[in-house]
């Protein structure tokens, strides 16, 4: 298990030239904020960092023309910042069983599909997603991602530019999540985790890849994300994305 990608709801000025899309690109990573799928009701824009990314939303209507209805109804009630972090996964349907055998509601894993020109086209992407409820107190969710198979994801990394690869920026190496968690949140993610360190307030997953999740309870809702990066020029250099301050590491 390894990060994948953390799902964000953003005002639309981050994705339209100006200052918040200098800001990304000062903190070395190359981002075109125009570019990225969508339909009449929600608008994407991707920043990609080696096989992981920044995937920030706009919703356009009051119904979100198909994005994920959760997501849609937190947007229109204000929440913006990180609403989701997938987790990419080998095996999808043996972790769903796993976690169904601990008595921790996760949805199905199903296949995202999205419809374009009024219903009439719809485009079903290579990949199943399985979703945790939201936590009870903060408003996000972790998802869980399966590729169908390799060679559609060596596919889609061509499509994965441009890429913060281009200036030693490789990944993400540690993401902290502080908010309002309860003990039932941490409960619950005690059993879906297997590397897990326990301290008070605070729980530290090892993942994949020398990868560090971190979940602190605190007052405010902020993430902190700190890349993999072997430029020095850039070291320390950061930026905030809503809730989300991004550090080169």
């Amino acid at each position: 298990m390894k990060f994948d990608h953390l799902v964000l709801n953003v005002d639309k000025n981050y994705q339209m030239e100006g200052q918040f899309a200098q800001s990304i690109r000062e903190a070395g990573l190359p981002y075109k904020p125009k570019k990225g799928k969508g339909t009449k009701g929600f608008k994407a824009s991707n920043i990609w960092i080696g096989q992981e990314y920044f995937e920030m939303i706009s919703i356009k209507n009051q119904d979100g023309g198909g994005w994920k209805k959760e997501w849609v109804e937190a947007y229109n009630n204000g929440e913006r910042g990180l609403i989701c972090l997938m987790l990419d996964v080998k095996d999808l349907n043996q972790l769903v069983q796993k976690i169904q055998s601990k008595k921790i509601p996760i949805s199905q894993p199903e296949s995202i599909k999205i419809e374009f020109f009024f219903k009439l086209i719809s485009k079903t992407m290579p990949w199943s997603n399985s979703y945790l409820d939201f936590f009870q107190n903060v408003p996000m969710q972790i998802g869980f991602q399966q590729m169908n198979n390799e060679k559609t994801r060596l596919k889609l990394e061509k499509y994965m530019v441009p890429n913060s690869t281009e200036n030693n920026i490789t990944g993400i190496r540690r993401i902290q999540i502080s908010g309002q968690f309860t003990k039932v949140d941490f409960e619950m993610l005690m059993l879906v985790f297997d590397d897990i360190l326990v301290e008070e307030g605070r729980l530290t997953i090892h993942l994949e890849h020398s990868q560090v999740l971190v979940f602190e309870q605190a007052t405010e809702f902020n993430i902190q994300v700190v890349l993999k990066s072997e430029q020095s020029n850039l070291q320390n250099k950061d930026c905030w994305i809503e809730n989300t301050h991004i550090i080169n590491g």
